[in-house]
């Protein structure tokens, strides 16, 4: 597909298809978004990462954000036994800050809007219908008459592409019966906001994620409140209730981390179901159309990466896609990689959490550093992988191979245990157990 783009149209008005139209508008296309208008109480993706730090930049709403948010400077992870892994934002050089923002997310996305409004961005407020159109030799797909209209477009003032941001809807892919791969976990995550929820925190304004059985929780200070939440296996989630304030409510009680911080808490919201797993489509793009965000795929929630993975396709496609004056085949399929190598990597890390080796690693390098014998290759070797996880979960480092590399061989030769593994790691939800539920 070699055309020229003086007009698109996006299918969703979340933070990617946001700003992607502010990005397209810099460039002199015009950008038509169609929006629902479909926004639940809450969202999950309260917690950014110091990477999407920048686009806020580019686009021109950092003040804003900050002013909505609390400050994040950390993660932590902690494990039943009391063990606790601190990891403060360490990034390189002075592009990236060693902080970002827990925001609440109907906030955020109200800004990234208001920003799309300002620079020019079109909005029609209804849902955006589509036809197949297998006839058509430069378009898989178009907007529907009625769609056309509401706009007020016709078929020859047609955009000249489409771009699917319609999250999880996944609008395009449904349309064209295109497959997807799915990760290996099937969660589902129960959260709500709460008042005097006692949360420990190291290091300023850290999300805190705790081992649960089966799955589990995070703890994002917001301002004046805490969003508090739980992912479990979806069978081992019917044992805590029928409901999801009952599931939320009794995961928290029956926590030995969670129990006494809850005991004097309040719960100010309702409480949010969604369902946590991975997918990412076999196909991001054909003749006339384009995936962007939740979309093309998502990858699990632990370590925060929703808001950056979408805010950076947004402005890997503008990029890649539309910085030349035709889009083209060569740079569709290049920006496609780009989104598949984002979700390898990102899945691939969070692994590390998920088996355990992450928090094994830390207790290694707690070891290294409270052992007087310990020597200074040891102690060296210590701050360095210290360096490389911190840098790993800023998303600013996560695809790189001399990371990854160097994460992968420093586990196979220091974590030769694999009981002291299993004990850090989220327990599977076994055959037996779901029998016996």
């Amino acid at each position: 597909m070699d055309k020229q783009v003086k007009s698109v149209a996006i299918i969703g008005a979340g933070p990617s298809g946001c700003a992607l139209g502010c990005f397209l508008i810099e460039r002199g296309i015009a950008v038509t978004i169609y929006d629902n208008l479909s926004k639940p109480e809450l969202i999950v993706g309260e917690s950014n990462l110091p990477a999407v730090v920048p686009i806020f930049r580019r686009l021109g709403i950092e003040e804003k954000v900050a002013a909505i948010s609390q400050i994040k400077r950390g993660a932590s992870f902690r494990h039943g036994s009391g063990i606790r892994m601190d990891i403060p934002f360490q990034t390189p050089g002075k592009r990236y800050p060693n902080f970002s923002y827990n925001t609440p997310r109907p906030q955020l996305d109200s800004l990234i809007r208001q920003r799309a409004e300002e620079v020019g961005v079109r909005f029609v407020n209804k849902k955006a219908t589509l036809e197949l159109t297998p006839e058509n030799s430069d378009r898989d797909l178009m907007l529907s008459e009625a769609s056309l209209n509401d706009a007020g477009l016709c078929t020859e003032t047609h955009p000249d592409i489409l771009i699917d941001a319609s999250g999880r809807s996944r609008l395009f892919s449904r349309l064209l019966d295109i497959p997807a791969k799915r990760g290996g976990r099937d969660d589902v995550a129960y959260f709500a906001h709460f008042e005097n929820f006692e949360y420990k925190e190291v290091i300023e304004g850290q999300i805190v994620v705790s081992i649960l059985d089966h799955g589990w929780s995070w703890q994002i200070p917001l301002k004046g409140k805490l969003s508090v939440g739980v992912v479990l296996n979806k069978q081992a989630a019917k044992s805590y209730g029928d409901t999801p304030e009952e599931r939320l409510d009794n995961v928290i009680k029956h926590n030995s981390l969670l129990k006494d911080e809850g005991k004097n808490a309040k719960r100010i919201s309702k409480v949010m179901r969604y369902s946590n797993y991975q997918l990412l489509s076999e196909k991001g793009y054909g003749k006339g159309w384009v995936m962007l965000g939740d979309a093309f795929g998502f990858v699990d929630p632990m370590l925060s990466p929703g808001v950056f993975m979408a805010l950076n396709a947004a402005q890997s496609i503008d990029e890649i896609v539309f910085s030349s004056p035709k889009i083209t085949t060569a740079n569709l399929e290049k920006y496609s990689q780009q989104v598949n190598s984002w979700h390898q990597s990102w899945t691939t890390l969070i692994d590390y959490f998920y088996d355990g080796r992450l928090m094994s690693l830390s207790e290694q390098g707690k070891s290294i550093l409270e052992n007087p014998k310990s020597s200074v290759v040891g102690k060296m070797a210590e701050k360095l992988y210290s360096r490389i996880i911190s840098s790993m979960v800023t998303g600013i480092k996560t695809r790189s191979k001399v990371n990854q590399s160097l994460l992968y061989h420093g586990c196979r030769q220091l974590l030769k245990d694999q009981e002291v593994l299993n004990g850090y790691a989220v327990k599977p939800f076994t055959k037996k157990e779901q029998n016996s539920h």
